[in-house]
Protein backbone atom coordinates (compact mmCIF):
# COMPACT_ATOMS: atom_id res chain seq x y z
CA UNK A 1 0.00 0.00 0.00
CA UNK A 2 2.81 2.39 0.90
CA UNK A 3 4.51 1.82 -2.47
CA UNK A 4 1.29 2.61 -4.32
CA UNK A 5 0.77 5.80 -2.34
CA UNK A 6 4.37 6.82 -2.99
CA UNK A 7 3.89 6.19 -6.72
CA UNK A 8 0.69 8.24 -6.70
CA UNK A 9 2.53 11.00 -4.84
CA UNK A 10 5.19 11.07 -7.55
CA UNK A 11 2.53 11.21 -10.25
CA UNK A 12 0.78 14.10 -8.51
CA UNK A 13 4.10 15.95 -8.18
CA UNK A 14 4.75 15.59 -11.92
CA UNK A 15 1.18 16.65 -12.67
CA UNK A 16 1.52 19.72 -10.44
CA UNK A 17 4.70 20.70 -12.27
CA UNK A 18 2.96 20.36 -15.62
CA UNK A 19 0.00 22.44 -14.45
CA UNK A 20 2.34 25.15 -13.13
CA UNK A 21 4.11 25.31 -16.49
CA UNK A 22 0.80 25.60 -18.32
CA UNK A 23 -0.25 28.34 -15.89
CA UNK A 24 3.03 30.16 -16.53
CA UNK A 25 2.42 29.90 -20.29
CA UNK A 26 -1.04 31.45 -19.99
CA UNK A 27 0.23 34.19 -17.66
CA UNK A 28 3.10 34.97 -20.02
CA UNK A 29 0.58 35.22 -22.88
CA UNK A 30 -1.47 37.72 -20.87
CA UNK A 31 1.61 39.76 -20.06
CA UNK A 32 2.86 39.78 -23.66
CA UNK A 33 -0.53 40.76 -25.04
CA UNK A 34 -1.28 43.50 -22.50
CA UNK A 35 2.01 45.18 -21.66
CA UNK A 36 1.73 47.61 -24.59
CA UNK A 37 -2.06 47.96 -24.61
CA UNK A 38 -3.85 50.87 -22.99
CA UNK A 39 -7.05 48.78 -23.02
CA UNK A 40 -6.07 45.11 -22.68
CA UNK A 41 -8.13 42.73 -24.87
CA UNK A 42 -10.66 40.65 -22.96
CA UNK A 43 -9.28 37.33 -24.20
CA UNK A 44 -5.82 38.21 -22.88
CA UNK A 45 -7.24 38.97 -19.44
CA UNK A 46 -9.01 35.61 -19.53
CA UNK A 47 -5.66 33.97 -20.21
CA UNK A 48 -4.36 35.47 -16.97
CA UNK A 49 -7.40 34.42 -14.98
CA UNK A 50 -7.14 30.89 -16.32
CA UNK A 51 -3.47 30.94 -15.36
CA UNK A 52 -4.35 31.79 -11.76
CA UNK A 53 -7.05 29.09 -11.73
CA UNK A 54 -4.49 26.55 -12.97
CA UNK A 55 -2.06 27.71 -10.29
CA UNK A 56 -4.71 26.90 -7.68
CA UNK A 57 -5.21 23.47 -9.26
CA UNK A 58 -1.46 22.90 -9.31
CA UNK A 59 -1.24 23.88 -5.65
CA UNK A 60 -3.93 21.35 -4.73
CA UNK A 61 -2.16 18.59 -6.67
CA UNK A 62 1.11 19.64 -5.07
CA UNK A 63 -0.40 19.53 -1.57
CA UNK A 64 -1.87 16.10 -2.25
CA UNK A 65 1.55 14.90 -3.45
CA UNK A 66 3.22 15.92 -0.19
CA UNK A 67 0.38 14.54 1.93
CA UNK A 68 0.53 11.14 0.22
CA UNK A 69 4.32 11.06 0.53
CA UNK A 70 3.86 11.58 4.26
CA UNK A 71 1.21 8.86 4.54
CA UNK A 72 3.30 6.45 2.46
CA UNK A 73 6.34 6.88 4.71
CA UNK A 74 4.55 7.38 8.04
CA UNK A 75 6.42 10.63 8.74
CA UNK A 76 6.50 14.31 7.87
CA UNK A 77 7.07 14.75 4.11
CA UNK A 78 10.28 16.76 4.31
CA UNK A 79 12.94 14.27 5.27
CA UNK A 80 15.25 14.74 2.25
CA UNK A 81 16.16 17.41 -0.28
CA UNK A 82 13.56 16.33 -2.83
CA UNK A 83 10.76 16.63 -0.32
CA UNK A 84 12.21 19.79 1.22
CA UNK A 85 12.35 21.62 -2.13
CA UNK A 86 8.88 20.40 -3.01
CA UNK A 87 7.56 21.84 0.27
CA UNK A 88 9.40 25.13 -0.31
CA UNK A 89 7.79 25.39 -3.74
CA UNK A 90 4.34 24.76 -2.30
CA UNK A 91 4.80 27.47 0.34
CA UNK A 92 5.88 29.92 -2.37
CA UNK A 93 2.81 29.07 -4.48
CA UNK A 94 0.41 29.48 -1.56
CA UNK A 95 2.03 32.77 -0.53
CA UNK A 96 1.81 34.03 -4.10
CA UNK A 97 -1.86 33.12 -4.43
CA UNK A 98 -2.51 35.02 -1.20
CA UNK A 99 -0.79 38.10 -2.63
CA UNK A 100 -2.72 37.80 -5.89
CA UNK A 101 -5.94 37.67 -3.88
CA UNK A 102 -5.02 40.71 -1.79
CA UNK A 103 -3.32 42.85 -4.44
CA UNK A 104 -3.51 43.46 -8.17
CA UNK A 105 -0.52 41.30 -9.02
CA UNK A 106 -1.86 38.72 -11.47
CA UNK A 107 0.13 40.05 -14.41
CA UNK A 108 3.35 39.34 -12.49
CA UNK A 109 2.52 35.64 -12.13
CA UNK A 110 4.80 34.43 -14.92
CA UNK A 111 7.83 35.95 -13.16
CA UNK A 112 6.98 34.02 -9.99
CA UNK A 113 5.82 30.72 -11.46
CA UNK A 114 8.91 30.16 -13.59
CA UNK A 115 11.39 30.23 -10.66
CA UNK A 116 9.09 27.93 -8.66
CA UNK A 117 8.77 25.54 -11.60
CA UNK A 118 12.55 25.57 -12.03
CA UNK A 119 12.95 24.64 -8.37
CA UNK A 120 10.52 21.75 -8.74
CA UNK A 121 12.20 20.59 -11.96
CA UNK A 122 15.53 20.41 -10.14
CA UNK A 123 13.93 18.58 -7.22
CA UNK A 124 12.18 16.01 -9.37
CA UNK A 125 14.97 15.37 -11.88
CA UNK A 126 18.21 15.80 -9.94
CA UNK A 127 17.36 15.34 -6.29
CA UNK A 128 14.57 12.77 -6.37
CA UNK A 129 14.69 10.25 -3.52
CA UNK A 130 12.60 7.11 -3.14
CA UNK A 131 10.05 7.19 -0.33
CA UNK A 132 11.67 5.75 2.81
CA UNK A 133 11.68 6.18 6.59
CA UNK A 134 13.68 8.97 8.17
CA UNK A 135 17.36 8.44 8.81
CA UNK A 136 18.03 7.99 12.55
CA UNK A 137 19.54 11.46 12.99
CA UNK A 138 16.25 13.09 11.93
CA UNK A 139 13.92 11.02 14.10
CA UNK A 140 12.91 13.77 16.45
CA UNK A 141 9.77 15.82 17.00
CA UNK A 142 11.96 18.87 16.31
CA UNK A 143 11.88 18.04 12.61
CA UNK A 144 8.21 19.01 12.64
CA UNK A 145 8.94 22.39 14.24
CA UNK A 146 12.40 23.43 13.09
CA UNK A 147 12.36 22.17 9.50
CA UNK A 148 8.79 23.34 8.91
CA UNK A 149 9.84 26.86 9.95
CA UNK A 150 12.89 26.70 7.67
CA UNK A 151 10.69 25.59 4.76
CA UNK A 152 8.27 28.44 5.33
CA UNK A 153 11.09 30.98 5.56
CA UNK A 154 12.70 29.71 2.34
CA UNK A 155 9.42 29.80 0.41
CA UNK A 156 8.56 33.32 1.55
CA UNK A 157 12.11 34.57 0.90
CA UNK A 158 11.93 33.18 -2.64
CA UNK A 159 8.80 35.21 -3.25
CA UNK A 160 10.18 38.35 -1.58
CA UNK A 161 13.41 38.15 -3.58
CA UNK A 162 11.59 37.79 -6.90
CA UNK A 163 9.42 40.82 -6.10
CA UNK A 164 12.54 42.85 -5.25
CA UNK A 165 14.15 41.76 -8.51
CA UNK A 166 11.06 42.99 -10.37
CA UNK A 167 11.28 46.24 -8.42
CA UNK A 168 14.86 46.68 -9.60
CA UNK A 169 13.84 45.88 -13.18
CA UNK A 170 10.97 48.36 -13.08
CA UNK A 171 13.20 51.20 -11.83
CA UNK A 172 16.32 50.54 -13.90
CA UNK A 173 17.47 52.21 -17.08
CA UNK A 174 15.48 51.58 -20.21
CA UNK A 175 12.22 51.04 -18.37
CA UNK A 176 10.13 53.75 -19.98
CA UNK A 177 6.59 53.36 -21.19
CA UNK A 178 7.69 51.12 -24.03
CA UNK A 179 10.21 49.15 -22.00
CA UNK A 180 10.07 45.42 -21.20
CA UNK A 181 8.60 45.92 -17.72
CA UNK A 182 5.62 48.00 -18.81
CA UNK A 183 2.44 47.22 -16.87
CA UNK A 184 4.25 45.98 -13.77
CA UNK A 185 2.74 47.40 -10.58
CA UNK A 186 4.22 50.71 -9.35
CA UNK A 187 7.71 50.42 -7.87
CA UNK A 188 6.52 51.66 -4.45
CA UNK A 189 3.90 48.91 -4.38
CA UNK A 190 6.48 46.26 -5.21
CA UNK A 191 8.77 47.69 -2.52
CA UNK A 192 6.05 47.38 0.13
CA UNK A 193 5.17 43.83 -0.85
CA UNK A 194 8.83 42.75 -0.80
CA UNK A 195 9.27 44.38 2.61
CA UNK A 196 6.20 42.77 4.15
CA UNK A 197 6.97 39.30 2.83
CA UNK A 198 10.61 39.72 3.83
CA UNK A 199 9.53 40.62 7.37
CA UNK A 200 7.42 37.45 7.59
CA UNK A 201 10.33 35.38 6.31
CA UNK A 202 12.73 37.01 8.76
CA UNK A 203 10.52 36.23 11.76
CA UNK A 204 10.11 32.65 10.58
CA UNK A 205 13.86 32.29 9.97
CA UNK A 206 14.56 33.61 13.45
CA UNK A 207 12.22 30.99 14.91
CA UNK A 208 13.89 28.30 12.78
CA UNK A 209 17.36 29.27 14.01
CA UNK A 210 16.26 29.30 17.67
CA UNK A 211 14.52 25.93 17.46
CA UNK A 212 17.46 24.53 15.51
CA UNK A 213 19.78 25.59 18.32
CA UNK A 214 17.57 23.81 20.85
CA UNK A 215 17.55 20.67 18.70
CA UNK A 216 21.33 20.86 18.31
CA UNK A 217 21.77 21.02 22.09
CA UNK A 218 19.66 17.89 22.51
CA UNK A 219 21.35 16.01 19.64
CA UNK A 220 24.99 17.14 19.94
CA UNK A 221 25.25 18.71 23.39
CA UNK A 222 25.78 22.29 22.21
CA UNK A 223 23.52 25.07 20.97
CA UNK A 224 25.87 26.43 18.31
CA UNK A 225 28.99 25.04 16.69
CA UNK A 226 29.57 27.12 13.54
CA UNK A 227 28.74 24.16 11.33
CA UNK A 228 28.58 25.30 7.65
CA UNK A 229 24.79 25.20 7.72
CA UNK A 230 24.63 27.21 10.94
CA UNK A 231 27.17 29.73 9.69
CA UNK A 232 25.41 30.42 6.39
CA UNK A 233 22.01 30.48 8.11
CA UNK A 234 23.37 33.17 10.43
CA UNK A 235 24.76 35.05 7.41
CA UNK A 236 21.32 34.99 5.77
CA UNK A 237 19.76 36.22 9.02
CA UNK A 238 22.20 39.14 9.06
CA UNK A 239 21.41 39.95 5.41
CA UNK A 240 17.69 40.10 6.05
CA UNK A 241 18.14 42.02 9.30
CA UNK A 242 20.16 44.57 7.32
CA UNK A 243 17.49 44.67 4.62
CA UNK A 244 14.65 45.26 7.06
CA UNK A 245 16.64 47.91 8.91
CA UNK A 246 17.61 49.63 5.65
CA UNK A 247 14.05 49.51 4.35
CA UNK A 248 12.73 51.06 7.58
CA UNK A 249 15.38 53.80 7.54
CA UNK A 250 14.64 57.01 5.66
CA UNK A 251 16.77 57.31 2.53
CA UNK A 252 17.32 53.56 2.11
CA UNK A 253 14.01 52.63 0.55
CA UNK A 254 13.86 51.69 -3.08
CA UNK A 255 16.67 50.22 -5.14
CA UNK A 256 19.34 50.08 -2.43
CA UNK A 257 17.17 48.11 -0.01
CA UNK A 258 15.91 45.93 -2.89
CA UNK A 259 19.50 44.95 -3.69
CA UNK A 260 19.96 43.84 -0.07
CA UNK A 261 16.87 41.66 -0.36
CA UNK A 262 18.17 40.05 -3.55
CA UNK A 263 21.53 39.40 -1.87
CA UNK A 264 19.67 37.76 1.01
CA UNK A 265 17.90 35.44 -1.43
CA UNK A 266 21.24 34.53 -3.03
CA UNK A 267 22.59 33.57 0.41
CA UNK A 268 19.47 31.47 1.10
CA UNK A 269 19.88 29.65 -2.22
CA UNK A 270 23.59 29.13 -1.53
CA UNK A 271 22.66 27.60 1.82
CA UNK A 272 19.97 25.49 0.22
CA UNK A 273 22.09 24.00 -2.54
CA UNK A 274 25.83 24.40 -1.97
CA UNK A 275 25.88 23.85 1.80
CA UNK A 276 23.34 21.01 1.70
CA UNK A 277 24.79 19.19 -1.29
CA UNK A 278 28.49 20.07 -1.46
CA UNK A 279 29.81 21.20 1.92
CA UNK A 280 30.33 18.44 4.47
CA UNK A 281 28.82 19.10 7.87
CA UNK A 282 26.33 17.84 10.41
CA UNK A 283 23.42 19.34 8.45
CA UNK A 284 24.52 18.65 4.89
CA UNK A 285 23.24 16.24 2.27
CA UNK A 286 26.70 15.81 0.74
CA UNK A 287 26.90 12.74 -1.44
CA UNK A 288 23.36 12.97 -2.81
CA UNK A 289 23.30 11.53 -6.34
Amino acid sequence: MGDRLALLSDWLFTSAFGVYMLAALLCSAEYALTRHAANPPAFAVRFGRCGVALTVLGGLLHLASLALRGVATGRVPWGNMYEYLSAVGLIAVVAWLYLVLRHDLRRMSVFVLLPIASLLFLAGNRLYTEAAPLVPALRSYWIIIHVAAAIMASGVFLLSGVVSALHLASTGKGTGKSGPVRRLPPADHLDKIAYRTGAVGFLTLTFAIVTGAVWAEQAWGRFWGWDPKETVAFASWVCYAAYLHARATAGWRGRRSAWLNVVGLVVVLFNLFFVNLVAVGLHSYAGVD
